[in-house]
């Protein structure tokens, strides 16, 4: 279907050149000489786009806008004009206008505005398929390679870009072959954790990342020296989530850095939580602090002494500062530490946990609503963008970069979209987690998952002497065969974390400075 054009000016007349380029273009053009008019023609018909004369007989053309609006609200309209007064400028603005031009106006420049309002999206739809197709290629050159830990984290940093962009991408084709080199890098990932993951947790070799453990005197502790330092983890934070509410901060703090690092096994909260904060790995903390750590038998919360075992931390580390220690597990404890922000300013560190995001993912399955509006991956990015947006967080990283205090962003572990049941039967005794299990009497076929018959190998806890850990990969979820089908209709196409996947064990941290 052709473009329809409105253009209201009371020198139409002497437009019929630019009338006629426009029409020789393929676009339908109506014209009329006053606002009045001009707001009759759009409530007869559609019109894709319209183009007002700011000095009109009448209605003036900023009158005309404004009524146009309040009818059609989602309706480009572009405001021509001879003035070049800023002040008719921001008003036009205000108006929320598409776009401004100054009179005389040549074809070219109108052409132009045409592209960018109405084609815009289509052309860049069309350039971003254009970019993923030459890069195509060139990922899966590098999927068949062998790489080392920097270059897979290089690789998913590529593969979120792309994720973003051709979501907004008219071409489904498009956006399934993503979706499938996405599973292949998953797939090849998995493999490649399975190789080499003993040796990157008892630091063997020279190609060992940057994991939980060491995440805090790494990328923390230095900052910590230098001066006041504020370290916010939101639980269950994904790289593709980051990178989605990273442009609301832009007008607050210059991203200094912004890295990946791995995630210990199991990719949950209480392992890999509790590892940033102690600085040890779980095998460690059962050991030296047996007062604090919990095992998935024990009763009881287990992240409740996270602040423990940070304070621990700072006495190895030789860091004797005063810090401070926050947990925001729901809306009124985010409030309250907003209200209260000015009494962290007094320390050297402040730690604020904010559980949202893990939240959000387990309501994922718990919640109909939930599971209705996050039920894909975008859908997941923009349910998490509009609850920063809204949220006490948002509030607490303003009042920071006011302060003009450093800020480190990080998390404990990402998610994955689950699809596929794997059958594991276990104990009554076995952890209910859907991405790892552990326990002593674990059937599953060996084939399928992870397997760890020797934690210790590991440095993970081992309870009991038949003690093994087994983990889910790609996007498989564990399920148990009794009442098997229900299991599954209830917890497939939800977010679930504790395995192996590049969403959950390649995660952010990010280094911001304040503006």
């Amino acid at each position: 279907m052709p473009v329809t054009l409105l253009w209201a000016d009371d020198e139409i007349e002497l437009l019929k050149p630019h009338v006629m380029f426009l029409e020789h273009k393929g676009y339908v053009v109506e014209t009329v000489t006053n606002g009045k008019d001009a707001i009759d023609k759009v409530k007869e018909k559609h019109f894709d786009i319209v183009f007002l004369d700011e000095n009109m007989p009448g209605l003036n053309g900023l009158e005309t806008l404004s009524q146009i609006k309040d009818l059609y609200p989602a309706l480009p309209i572009v405001m021509i004009t001879k003035s070049e007064e800023e002040a008719i400028m921001e008003e036009a603005i205000g108006s929320k206008i598409s776009d401004y031009l100054i009179k005389p106006v040549n074809p070219n420049q109108i052409l132009l505005t045409l592209k960018k309002n109405l084609d815009d999206k289509r052309l860049v739809s069309e350039k971003t398929t254009s970019g993923y197709q030459q890069e195509f290629r060139q990922i899966g050159m590098q999927l068949g390679s062998r790489m080392d830990t920097e270059e897979w984290t290089d690789l998913y940093r590529k593969l979120v870009k792309w994720e973003l962009q051709l979501e907004g991408s008219e071409e489904e084709s498009m956006d399934e072959i993503f979706r499938m080199q996405k599973s292949e890098a998953n797939h090849q990932f998995c493999k490649f954790v399975e190789q080499n993951y003993e040796d990157w947790v008892n630091a063997k070799g020279d190609d060992i990342p940057l994991m939980s453990h060491n995440l805090f005197k790494n990328k923390i502790a230095p900052l910590v020296k230098e001066g006041k330092t504020f370290m916010v983890l939101i639980d269950n934070l994904r790289f593709d989530q980051w990178r989605s509410i990273r442009p609301l901060l832009s007008d607050l703090y210059r991203v200094e850095n912004e890295d990946l690092y791995y995630s210990i096994l199991p990719t949950a909260t209480q392992y890999s939580r509790n590892a940033i904060f102690s600085g040890l790995m779980p095998a460690e903390m059962e050991k030296l602090n047996p007062e604090l750590w919990l095992n998935d038998e024990d009763e009881g919360g287990k992240n409740m002494n996270e602040k423990e075992f940070l304070e621990k931390q700072l006495v190895r580390l030789g860091l004797n500062k005063k810090v401070s220690y926050n947990k925001i597990t729901n809306l009124q404890a985010g409030k309250k530490l907003l209200e209260n922000f000015n009494n962290l300013l007094n320390n050297d560190l402040n730690v604020i946990v904010y559980n949202f995001v893990d939240m959000l993912s387990h309501a994922r399955t718990d919640m109909e609503v939930i599971r209705e509006l996050a039920d894909d991956e975008s859908a997941y990015r923009s349910l998490t963008l509009s609850w920063f947006e809204h949220s006490p967080l948002r509030s607490i990283l303003q009042k920071i970069a006011e302060a003009g205090i450093p800020l480190i962003i990080t998390t404990d572990h990402g998610t994955v979209h689950v699809k596929n049941p794997v059958k594991v039967v276990g104990d009554k005794n076995t952890n209910t987690n859907l991405r790892y299990k552990r326990g002593k009497n674990l059937s599953y076929d060996p084939k399928e998952v992870m397997e760890v018959k020797d934690p210790t190998a590991l440095r993970l806890p081992k309870q009991h002497m038949s003690t093994r850990f087994i983990f889910a990969k790609n996007s498989d979820f564990f399920a148990y065969p009794n009442n098997y089908n229900h299991y599954v209709r209830y917890y497939k196409d939800t977010f679930q974390h504790g395995g192996i996947s590049l969403e959950e064990m390649l995660i952010p941290v990010v280094y911001l400075k304040p503006l």
